[in-house]
């Protein structure tokens, strides 16, 4: 039976009430029918679309405004101590990767490859850091992902292609946006061939990621799923072109100065040899790392040669971990005064108190990593009754510090050797 008509006639278009174009009141003297609707829901994403690109959540990173090589390490020396060789590497290659991103495309017949990074370095000197620091300079989305969690498709874990879903859920879904964003890969020595033997059964989170990972290096049009693929296998896929998208590896590596040594054949026998110099350098065998060593470690050729610019970052040393205490603008022991600040109290670190907690530091070697947990095992008592407490100065000693350290047991691997 068919439906009766209401009499209604679309305030907007004059469109009388029928069956495939329903008029309906919106409120007394306002009637509209269905394909008007649409087009007002149409008109006002529309709109808001546009709003959205000239507010700048849309903006992508232009030729001038992208700083000099200059200009991106004295940002970076304001948050890291240190590393100076590896700020310069990185500062000419994010430089260079936007230049060629912005380059008028067509204009000859010379056509810029992309430069990914990787960064070899011990755990604690600020691999993941650096990343980030030149991602917030830049204000272009940034995610950070774990290559560890990876495997090849159809196998536990988390496919090759979900690690870009972190960037653009820190985009807002915005694909053109993310398309010139900034990966960084963690871990990316776990992902290491586990054997030069070939086996009958599959590397899967090993060789088989490292497989997977040549396409987004090198720049495809690859299917991400929005929501991660294991969890919502029936959602629609987003296709995001990695072309432009700058991915820095990081990685530990560690025993690759195991490769190195042995390719420099630093084992020095008989006399004449400076051996202070000799051991120096077998301390920081990381400097002379080359793409070899990284072949030798269980890399692929064909991921190194996607990786082209190589750079070591330094262990740190005591003065290093000093400066990092307290010269960063986001220094630990800045932060732990902003706290307290926030409680009206001033705090206070000796220079001998600073001393002692670089120095556990450099024993438990932690790295710069390592200097927030043993700031936070001392401060946690101080946090928890200066509040409450009628003070306006509280300082902390190195008396305080050892007192803090052994009752949190910081100090039992020392007990237990004597």
């Amino acid at each position: 039976m068919a439906k009766k008509s209401t009499g209604l006639i679309c305030s907007m278009c004059g469109s009388p009430d029928r069956p495939d174009n329903p008029v309906v009141q919106v409120f007394d003297g306002l009637n509209l029918c269905t394909d008007c609707i649409k087009f007002i829901e149409d008109a006002r994403d529309s709109q808001l679309k546009k709003n959205k690109k000239k507010s700048g959540a849309s903006e992508e990173v232009k030729w001038g405004e992208v700083p000099k090589p200059k200009e991106i390490k004295e940002f970076l020396d304001q948050y890291i101590i240190g590393q100076d060789e590896a700020k310069k590497y990185l500062s000419v290659a994010v430089y260079n990767h936007y230049k060629r991103v912005n380059q008028e495309s067509g204009a000859d017949d010379v056509d810029i490859e992309k430069s990914n990074i990787i960064l070899v370095g011990p755990t604690g000197t600020g691999k993941t850091l650096l990343a980030k620091t030149i991602a917030r300079l830049l204000d272009v989305p940034f995610a950070i992902v774990d290559a560890t969690v990876l495997t090849e498709a159809g196998y536990v874990g988390e496919d090759i292609e979900s690690l870009l879903t972190r960037l653009l859920q820190n985009c807002d879904y915005d694909v053109e946006k993310a398309e010139r964003g900034i990966v960084f890969i963690d871990e990316i020595d776990k992902i290491a061939r586990k054997s030069d033997n070939p086996s009958i059964t599959r590397d899967v989170s090993g060789e088989g990621v490292q497989q997977g990972l040549l396409k987004l290096l090198e720049g495809s049009t690859v299917l991400v799923p929005p929501n991660g693929g294991r969890k919502h296998p029936e959602q629609k896929m987003i296709a995001v072109d990695t072309k432009n998208i700058l991915f820095i590896c990081g990685g530990a590596f560690d025993g690759i100065e195991r490769k190195i040594a042995s390719r420099l054949n630093t084992h020095v026998v008989g006399y004449g040899h400076d051996g202070g110099e000799m051991k120096k350098q077998r301390e920081n065998l990381m400097r002379y790392v080359m793409p070899q060593d990284l072949k030798s470690f269980g890399l692929i050729p064909e991921i190194i040669g996607r990786l082209p610019i190589l750079t070591s970052l330094e262990p740190l040393d005591k003065s290093a971990l000093r400066r990092i205490l307290t010269e960063p603008k986001n220094a630990i022991v800045r932060q732990y005064k902003k706290l307290f600040l926030l409680d009206g109290v001033k705090l206070e670190f000796t220079d001998e108190a600073l001393d002692l907690i670089v120095s556990k530091a450099i024993e438990y070697k932690l790295g710069a990593r390592g200097l927030r947990s043993i700031v936070e095992t001392i401060m946690v008592d101080a946090m928890y009754e200066v509040p409450s407490e009628p003070i306006e100065t509280f300082t902390v000693t190195a008396d305080y510090v050892q007192d803090k350290l052994e009752k949190a047991h910081f100090e039992k691997t020392r007990i237990d050797s004597k």
